[in-house]
């Protein structure tokens, strides 16, 4: 089937911190839209009256902008099919109920739930498939008076047809029937007066003329139900698109064991937008060539449901930290700065407000990191070092190379040709240590693995010529002569 104008929708449910899998299913759906020129509407799902919250909605409106993701049509932006809140649409989902229940296609039913829950056990008992055995289904006049003199409070169920192939030509999994006489009778309005998901999904898709329908693999199984129901009130059925499960690396359904699994999590530890989209992109979906670190621009050229897997995508931190760290390279040092001084702030290094001098140094410093962290709130561990003149050897074995014979001169050398200097950067620095090396007759990692260990405890790290221009002579020296204390106590 062809579509003038493809319209799809995300319509999460506020009831909580907005998930990676969430991300995953409207990234989808926005990128569909953007190669089609299609619409991408945002609703909200907020039947659950007990865990839904404005919060929550607020969060999820929040990461979606942040992602880059806008709508066209639902919450906040309007449009032809509003209200985009279902518990702002009740009315119109009653009247739809009317309609099946005159039609025949829906009916109330007064089981109690403890009735219902016997049902249920005696079912699994006798090794059977629990669902509904249709006691309301043709009650008498009588009955139904004497349950609302019991006070029972009726929900409305669809009646099923029996005997029915219900098939299912998914866009990612190809064609899948159901067995009508699996599914039984289902409630499509509860006892509060409020609709389930399987039914105001439909009501809402078809009044918001949506064309295809792209979630997550578990909502496979409510297909079938919605199916019926479109048919039933004569909707055109959309195009539905069932996109796999994430799991973590050791096969299993992501979860926080794996790493963060809220955008809100990946926005405060210092991921970048850009990467986050390009690595979800990626989650079930191939792109046609090798490469895969892809602007969102070139993501958009290549998306179709036609490359996306049917098999799990795996979630694999290492990849997103390879990806972020390809955006972070690209930074220039002042965004790159103004990105991870939250987390300077947070580990106390530095003020929250800060003078243009201080600043400039603390971007200098943090351009030394930029090579080396994967994301924002890796960087006060990388520039430690620059923060605090009190710490310990690394190792041993850095702390051995103080101890060498031939340390204490290198070190009393270096410290008078450093006071000496009038002018401390990289060029000065680089001359200094090389004339070190030539007066001592020692070879070059004589000289210069003492200054760095004496200066940073570690054997490893920036150059020396990034480092002592930073420090500065005064902290330079008072490092050195403490470190050499220490080694040869």
């Amino acid at each position: 089937m062809t579509y003038e104008n493809i319209r799809v929708r995300f319509a999460p449910s506020p009831t909580g911190p907005f998930h990676i899998g969430g991300a995953r299913s409207a990234l989808f759906n926005w990128l569909l839209a953007k190669k089609t020129g299609g619409t991408f509407v945002l609703r909200i799902e907020d039947t659950d009256r007990e865990r839904s919250s404005r919060e929550s909605e607020e969060n999820i409106k929040a990461a979606l902008r942040w992602l880059g993701m806008d709508w066209n049509e639902g919450v906040d932006v309007g449009g032809d099919y509003g209200p985009y809140r279902q518990m702002e649409r009740l009315d119109t989902y009653a009247r739809y109920t009317e309609q099946l229940i005159a039609q025949g296609d829906a009916y109330y039913c007064y089981c109690t739930d403890e009735e219902l829950e016997t049902e249920r056990q005696a079912l699994l008992a006798a090794g059977k498939m629990p669902r509904y055995g249709n006691r309301c289904r043709n009650l008498t006049e009588e009955e139904i008076a004497r349950f609302k003199a019991e006070g029972r409070r009726p929900t409305v169920r669809f009646r099923v047809p029996a005997g029915k192939s219900v098939v299912v030509d998914d866009q990612v999994r190809g064609r899948v029937t159901f067995d009508s006489d699996g599914i039984g009778d289902f409630v499509i309005v509860k006892s509060d007066g409020i609709p389930t998901y399987n039914y105001a999904v439909v009501i809402d898709d078809a009044l918001m003329k949506i064309t295809h329908v792209i979630r997550a693999e578990e909502h496979l199984s409510n297909t079938p139900r919605q199916i019926l129901i479109y048919e039933a009130l004569g909707f055109p059925v959309p195009a539905f698109g069932h996109i796999s499960l994430i799991l973590g690396k050791d096969r299993s359904k992501m979860s926080k064991r794996h790493g963060a699994t809220s955008v809100e999590q990946y926005r405060q530890l210092g991921y970048l937008p850009e990467a986050l989209v390009n690595f979800l992109s990626l989650l079930g979906w191939s792109p046609s060539g090798e490469e895969e670190i892809l602007p969102v621009e070139e993501i958009i050229r290549q998306f179709s449901l036609e490359h996306v897997a049917k098999n799990p995508a795996v979630f694999d931190v290492d990849k997103l930290n390879w990806i972020n760290q390809h955006y972070l390279r690209k930074l220039s040092d002042e965004a790159f700065a103004d990105l991870c001084l939250p987390h300077l702030v947070a580990a106390g290094f530095v003020a929250a407000e800060l003078t243009p001098e201080d600043k400039a140094w603390v971007v200098q410093v943090l351009a030394l990191a930029k090579e080396q962290v994967s994301y924002a709130a890796q960087a006060p561990d990388v520039v430690r070092l620059f923060f605090t003149d009190d710490f310990d050897f690394e190792t041993e074995e850095a702390k051995a190379v103080l101890q060498d014979e031939t340390a204490p001169a290198v070190l009393e050398l270096f410290a008078e040709k450093l006071q000496a200097l009038e002018v401390v950067d990289g060029a000065s620095v680089q001359a200094l240590l090389k004339s070190v090396v030539k007066e001592t007759k020692l070879g070059g990692k004589k000289v210069y693995m003492p200054v760095r260990v004496s200066i940073t405890g570690c054997q490893h790290g920036p150059e020396l010529t990034h480092i002592i221009p930073l420090l500065g002579v005064e902290r330079t020296l008072k490092r050195l002569r403490a470190s050499l204390a220490k080694a040869q106590a």
